[in-house]
């Protein structure tokens, strides 16, 4: 079943960390559940990864952490979104993220967290979930 058929999601690293695996492997999973996927690739700025979030017209937007600055880099991609007038857009967190830090960066407007431990069509589900039509009762 492709859950995500038609929906555009970015994938993106910001900061300096160098590694992209575990993005990788979530940009496939994506795809496979039909997701269109636009990979920034490594060491990106936020206002380049908002910048193409809005030039590309994306559902989604997901941002892999690793290098432990990931409060700095998920505030920086927030304002630069607000600054695009493209808040609208849901953002998801992914890789080493202390469970002392998620409630803050809840706060920030991400839509969800994910890490290591969850199953990949758990993340799928709840992308899927999130970006699923609203429909009328």
């Amino acid at each position: 079943m492709s859950t995500l058929k038609g929906k555009r999601i970015l994938i993106a690293k910001p900061g300096l960390d160098g590694h992209d695996i575990g993005a990788k492997i979530i940009a496939l999973a994506l795809r496979d559940a039909g997701a269109e996927v636009i990979y920034t690739g490594l060491r990106k700025t936020p206002g380049f990864t908002a910048r193409v979030a809005v030039d590309e017209d994306v559902d989604a937007v997901g941002l892999s952490l690793l290098s432990g600055s990931h409060k700095e880099l998920v505030a920086e991609t927030m304002q630069e979104l607000r600054a695009l007038d493209a808040d609208d857009i849901p953002v998801f967190v992914g890789g080493t993220i202390p469970v002392e830090d998620r409630a803050a960066l809840m706060e920030t407007g991400v839509t969800g967290i994910f890490t290591a431990e969850m199953r990949l069509d758990d993340v799928v589900a709840e992308v899927a979930r999130v970006l699923a039509p609203v429909r009328a009762a």
